[in-house]
């Protein structure tokens, strides 16, 4: 059967072979078509191709199976956060923490992390909660897990390193909260302050369990490549790996997520941000493995553009990977060349 390609739906088959009207080969026959074969189509000026009959009955849609995936997830990452806040609660009573309180709460999570593979939808999943000192603190431990496992760390490296950034902002239990949740711009002075979480945290780590790198890592969570950063002022190798990691899993986290005194950002344009700081602020290795997965994440998202339109995202520019193709229900727009338009909001 003839089909328009804005009429095709991911799952068609191609019928023959599809060629361009330059005679340049794009698709072969039998095809499953997605939404990156579909965005092709499109750039390549092609209109019509044959497809094969549909069946009457249609697969599960995916979008279903995403959100019932994500509701599986959800109780225990709800259970993580209140377990971080317990953790932050008598890290703040006591000056340390029960270990295993920490296990307990952030060991569940791993194993849902491990079949959830739309890490956008997880950032947004997140994003629906309000407390933001332990949200942080629970997406920068999932954010460094992830990205240790496509760093190439053992399992257990993982775990340790999410664990690690899970509790890097432990220090924050010792900042008074008139500060810590102040709604405008802090002053210098109350900045200085807040920087000095980073080396209650190594305090309060090394107190609570014997674990020296992870300590180092809520030390040097702000430490940058070229020497810019607090409270040492370390350069790119005197920064522990897995500090570097949680670096930029912690610059994602908080430019993305609502704070008392900042508006968050959208998560595509915060990677175009994170690219920028790649070249002598955050570590080029852990940004450019973090930016290159969770590209393909943003495949199929719902967006609301600055134009009021509102479509999917079926395809990533190789010109510009932070201004994608967007359809809607009447049009295709892509956003490398349509400058004056961008994305607003990427919905779950």
């Amino acid at each position: 059967m003839r089909v328009h390609v804005t009429d095709l739906i991911p799952g068609d088959l191609t019928q023959r072979e599809v060629f361009n009207s330059h005679g340049v080969h794009v698709l072969q026959k039998g095809t499953v078509l997605r939404n990156e074969e579909i965005a092709k189509l499109i750039q390549h000026g092609i209109n019509y191709i044959e497809i094969e009959k549909r069946e009457i009955l249609l697969s599960a849609d995916p979008s279903s199976e995403t959100s019932e995936s994500l509701s599986r997830v959800k109780p225990q990452f709800d259970q993580a956060i209140d377990g971080f806040a317990s953790v932050f609660s008598e890290a703040f009573k006591t000056g340390k923490f029960n270990e295993n309180a920490v296990h307990d709460s952030f060991q569940p999570v791993i194993g849902s992390l491990l079949e959830q593979k739309d890490v956008v939808s997880l950032l947004l999943l997140l994003n629906g909660r309000d407390d933001y000192t332990y949200k942080h603190s629970m997406q920068v431990g999932m954010l460094s897990y992830y990205l240790a496992t496509w760093l190439g760390y053992s399992a257990k490296e993982c775990y340790e390193i999410g664990k690690a950034g899970y509790l890097h902002d432990i220090g924050k239990s010792r900042i008074p909260d008139k500060i810590l949740n102040k709604p405008e711009k802090l002053t210098a002075e109350e900045f200085e302050l807040i920087k000095l979480h980073t080396t209650y945290g190594y305090e309060i780590i090394r107190e609570s369990i014997d674990d020296e790198i992870t300590a180092l890592v809520a030390l040097q969570h702000h430490e940058r490549d070229d020497g810019s950063g607090y409270p040492n002022r370390r350069q790119e190798s005197e920064i522990h790996p897995y500090s570097h990691i949680a670096a930029v899993a912690d610059v994602y986290s908080a430019m993305t997520t609502n704070r008392a005194y900042q508006s968050k950002q959208q998560l595509l344009h915060v990677l175009r941000e994170l690219y920028s700081l790649s070249f002598g602020k955050l570590n080029a290795k852990p940004t450019h493995a973090f930016i290159q997965h969770l590209l393909p994440n943003f495949i199929g998202k719902k967006v609301v553009l600055t134009t009021g339109e509102s479509g999917t995202i079926i395809m990533n520019n190789h010109s510009d990977y932070f201004r994608p193709l967007i359809q809607t229900t009447e049009r295709f727009i892509d956003l490398s060349k349509e400058r004056e338009s961008s994305i607003q909001e990427i919905l779950l």
